[in-house]
């Protein structure tokens, strides 16, 4: 049984004797080996952290444990996030969990309907905008600085500091870091705390290397690529669809640092990703944590040497947060049959030959 974040870093975190050891039972989530996409890229070894794992289905979940933990310990009455989707649904299962009331100001029309189930579920207070994340992040930012509410988006530090420990997680299985780490780049947060998990448990002594840190946007929705922000953030992925990021300026450093990369991949290159990474490796993600697998592509395809590198990929969400993509996009569909053997029969020897 895991032992949640907070315990099992904890001479990582800020915590302290005050601290709630609060657990949905987020992190220690798996790190599995490609069985067929690293061959055909020529690569050594590679391997997807399963971050849909965590409780809510995302990485929010290892940051949000630790801000809704502070948010107690510091007597606080709410919190409140803007969100694209994820963010929403941890803050929400969180504050259900500690009683904490939740309120989430969300863009109109731009979060899909998996994630958005989810915070009515847990029973947050939803308010709608009309306008996108970047001004939903801005009213959050106000509203808080006025009133004794908690913001629990990445701007809050204990958000990233709960990121990082995904990083300890993949020196701890692995015994070191890998040459190069692929993430999926928003609002910039966990491309920032992964390289912080990194530099501290090498600091610590824990592995002998940093990794370098390959960031990837939506071409349209990428400002760090681009040099300035994107008033009208558009992809297909929601969950990086920002325009503005609030930990720009980390993404970079992670970046120069580490000798990486900011790039970005286009809708169908993430599509792409997403399709053979559920029929090849069996691996369901949204759309937005595909980003990190499309870029390895379009890096390979420019001529990468992959020969002889440990190379992880970060899947950030379950394919789950947005099923009506997966029906929309990927090409087989189910074939209407007869209730007889002879249909089914003649069904499956037809898709057995087809293959």
């Amino acid at each position: 049984m895991g032992v949640g974040v907070l315990r099992a870093y904890k001479e990582f975190l800020p915590i302290t004797d005050a601290t709630p050891m609060i657990s949905l039972g987020e992190g220690d989530t798996p790190l599995v080996k490609s069985n067929r996409l690293g061959k055909e890229l020529g690569c050594t070894e590679l391997y997807f952290k399963l971050e849909g794992c965590n409780p809510t289905g995302s990485f929010k979940d290892r940051g949000m444990v630790v801000a809704m933990a502070k948010a107690l310990e510091a007597g606080s009455t709410a919190v409140m996030c803007a969100s694209t989707g994820n963010t929403s649904a941890s803050a929400a299962a969180y504050g259900a969990f500690c009683d904490l009331p939740t309120y989430v100001l969300i863009p109109k029309g731009e979060v899909a309907m998996g994630k958005l189930a989810q915070a009515m579920a847990y029973g947050a207070k939803i308010l709608m905008l009309n306008g996108n994340f970047d001004s939903a992040l801005f009213l959050v930012r106000t509203f808080t600085s006025r009133h004794p509410v908690t913001l629990v988006n990445s701007l809050n530090p204990h958000r990233l500091e709960g990121q990082k420990t995904a990083a300890f997680e993949i020196v701890d299985a692995l015994g070191d870091a890998p040459d190069f780490l692929f993430i999926p780049v928003g609002n910039a947060g966990n491309i920032t705390a992964y390289w912080r998990g990194f530099q501290e448990y090498h600091d610590a002594g824990f592995s002998r290397k940093l990794p370098r840190m390959m960031g990837f946007q939506a071409e349209g929705a990428a400002p760090i690529v681009r040099g300035e922000p994107i008033a009208n953030p558009q992809t297909i992925a929601s969950a990086i669809r920002i325009g503005n990021p609030a930990n720009w300026e980390g993404a970079v450093e992670a970046r120069d640092s580490s000798g990486g990369v900011i790039d970005m991949v286009s809708d169908d290159e993430i599509l792409d990703a997403y399709r053979l990474l559920a029929s090849k490796e069996g691996l369901f993600c949204e759309p937005a944590s595909a980003a990190s697998f499309a870029g390895l592509v379009k890096l390979h395809r420019q001529g990468l040497n992959l020969a002889g590198q440990r190379v992880v990929c970060i899947l950030t969400g379950t394919g789950l947060k947005d099923p009506d993509l997966a029906v929309s996009s990927v090409a087989s569909q189910a074939t209407e049959v007869e209730p007889n053997i002879e249909a089914i029969e003649a069904a499956a020897l037809l898709v057995t030959a087809k293959s």
